[in-house]
C-alpha cells in the first residue's frame, strides 16, 4: 500500500470515478477505505484522486460484490443451475460469472447496467456476481447478439460483402476524413479552444485551430448533413485524459439546436465513455514507449 500512496502523490492530478447502489454501510465503508473520495452531485458520482484508484476501486467493487447477502449468491446460483445461459462466451467461477466477447460498444454498455459488474484487465473478461444473474440474464440476448456480430469471421464476411458496393467507397472516404483531423463548425457559433465538447461526428475532441476555410456543403453532404454554406473547417484532436477528468457535464441533453451546430457541452454518460477510451488510448502508448 506505501508504493500506491507514493505513487498518489507524485500523480495528485489522477482522478478516478465511481458509482455503487447506495445504502448508509457501504459509504461508510467507501469512506473508510478512500478517506480523500469526494462526492461530486455534477458526476453523480464519488471522485477518488491517485494514479493507483482505479485499481484500488476495482478491488474494493469486487469485496462489496461479495458481501452480498449469501442468500442472494445462493439464489444466483440456483436461477442459472435451473435456467442456465448456455453460450461459449460466458464461463462460471468461484465468485461469479465471467463473459469473453469480441469487442464490442452494445457488450460494454449492457454490462455496465449489472450492479458490481467489472472488468478483470489481467484476465481480459467481465465478471458478474452469482447476486446478479437475473440482471445479467436480461440482457444476455443483446450481449450475444453484439458479440457474434463482432466475432472476426463474421466482420471478414461482411467486409468481403462490401466489397466495390457505394457503401465501400463510402466507408473508405470516412476513414480519410477522419485522418484529416477536421471538422465543420458554423462561423457564427463556434466553440471553445482546447476545451473538450461532444460532437455528433467524432465523440468528444477538443478543437485546436480554426482556419476559416469555407466548407463546400455538396462535398461534404453526406458525412455532415448539417453543414451549411456558413460553415468553415477546424482542426481537432481527441482529448486527454486529464482533459476530461477534469471537464464539467451538461445538466441535462443537448437540444436540438445544439446538436444540428455540431456540437455541445458533454453529458456525463459521454464523458465515462471518452475516459475509458482515452485511458485505452493512453496504456496503448505506455505498452509501445516500455522498453
Amino acid at each position: 500500500m506505501a508504493d500506491e500512496e507514493d505513487a498518489e502523490e507524485e500523480h495528485p492530478h489522477s482522478v478516478e470515478t465511481v458509482a455503487f447502489p447506495f445504502d448508509r454501510m457501504s459509504v461508510a465503508r467507501f469512506r473508510e477505505t478512500f478517506p480523500r473520495a469526494r462526492w461530486s452531485d455534477a458526476l453523480q458520482a464519488w471522485t477518488v484522486p491517485g494514479k493507483t484508484a482505479r485499481r484500488r476501486i476495482d478491488r474494493w467493487l469486487a469485496a462489496e460484490a461479495s458481501r452480498k447477502a449469501p442468500f442472494d449468491d445462493e439464489r444466483g446460483r440456483d436461477a442459472y443451475e435451473f435456467e442456465p445461459i448456455l453460450s461459449s462466451y460466458l464461463s462460471v467461477s468461484d465468485r461469479g460469472f465471467r463473459i469473453r466477447t469480441p469487442f464490442s460498444r452494445t457488450v460494454v454498455e449492457e454490462l455496465r447496467q449489472i450492479p458490481f459488474a467489472r472488468w478483470n484487465g489481467e484476465d481480459k473478461c467481465w465478471e458478474v456476481p452469482f447476486a446478479f444473474y437475473d440482471d445479467l440474464q436480461r440482457r444476455w440476448e443483446a450481449i450475444e447478439a453484439a458479440a457474434k456480430r463482432n466475432e472476426p469471421e463474421e466482420r471478414r464476411k461482411r467486409a468481403q460483402a462490401r466489397k466495390g458496393t457505394e457503401e465501400e467507397a463510402r466507408s473508405k472516404q470516412k476513414s480519410l476524413e477522419r485522418r484529416r483531423r477536421r471538422i465543420p463548425l458554423p462561423s457564427n457559433h463556434l466553440p471553445p479552444l482546447e476545451r473538450p465538447v461532444a460532437t455528433a461526428a467524432y465523440g468528444i475532441i477538443v478543437i485546436t485551430e480554426v482556419t476559416g476555410e469555407l466548407v463546400d456543403p455538396e462535398e461534404i453532404a453526406e458525412r455532415h448533413p448539417n453543414a451549411g454554406a456558413e460553415h468553415i473547417w477546424a482542426g481537432w484532436r481527441f482529448a486527454t485524459l486529464e482533459e476530461l477528468v477534469h471537464t464539467w457535464p451538461a445538466r441535462a441533453a443537448p437540444a436540438a439546436e445544439e446538436r444540428e451546430r455540431g456540437w455541445w457541452q458533454p453529458t456525463l454518460e459521454e464523458l465515462r465513455d471518452a475516459r475509458r477510451a482515452a485511458r485505452s488510448r493512453e496504456r496503448r502508448r505506455e505498452k509501445k514507449a516500455a522498453p
